[in-house]
């Protein structure tokens, strides 16, 4: 169980609503559980409605929103899920990751904290950026110069921002105890417990989702 209570869109003042709005809004009804409560960091965004609509935003835009490839963008989010062990983010973005052309090698190394098999360097420069800012908080010479010419300033800029945002998104759900699914395994075993309803895995996924 989460150690936050889960909140229901008509348990909500109309300020906090909009924030479900904003949620559901862009990512349909696809996080929503049995009883219609938010799953994932979005019940807490709920609960902090004056961060939660900042950070409801920001998340559209570092997922859908910038001149980085998506495959780049889950290679960086995986890394950073598997550095802090954050099991309902490496629930939702391994698989994203494969569908958007990730190899399942690549996601299973990752997972296993392992030196992934790269063929493609573009994954390999953007998950050398997101793990040493994971390990170090600093980006060496080499690590920044490969990015930059990869990218180009500005996209470098988006990708340190994408591994500080899902940092944050990891905080949130390590430090809420926030669990997976019913019949989902955790990736890394005794982290957390399982979540108590089910996501409603059958509404398709819009493509800004905020996750």
């Amino acid at each position: 169980m989460t150690r936050l209570s889960f909140l229901r869109r008509d348990e909500l003042d109309p300020a906090t609503q909009n924030v479900w709005d904003q949620v559901i809004g862009t990512t349909g009804t696809r996080w929503l559980d049995e009883s219609g409560a938010l799953v994932g960091p979005f019940n807490a965004f709920v609960h902090a409605p004056a961060v939660g609509a900042s950070l409801a935003g920001l998340g559209v835009k570092l997922l859908s929103g910038t001149s980085i490839e998506r495959r780049l963008t889950e290679v960086a989010v995986i890394t950073v899920g598997s550095h802090w062990k954050a099991e309902f983010e490496w629930w939702a973005h391994a698989r994203m990751a494969r569908d958007h052309g990730v190899a399942d090698a690549v996601v299973d190394a990752i997972g296993r904290g392992e030196e992934p098999p790269f063929t493609a360097q573009d994954e390999r420069i953007v998950y050398v950026v997101a793990r040493e800012l994971m390990e170090r908080g600093q980006l060496s010479q080499p690590a920044y110069a490969a990015a930059r010419d990869l990218l180009g300033q500005a996209g470098l800029v988006e990708l340190v921002s994408v591994c500080g945002y899902y940092t944050l998104i990891s905080y949130l759900l390590n430090a809420f105890e926030v669990a997976i699914p019913q019949d989902a395994e955790p990736q890394w075993a005794g982290q957390t417990g399982r979540q108590h309803a089910t996501v409603c895995e059958n509404t398709p996924q819009s493509p800004a989702s905020l996750l």
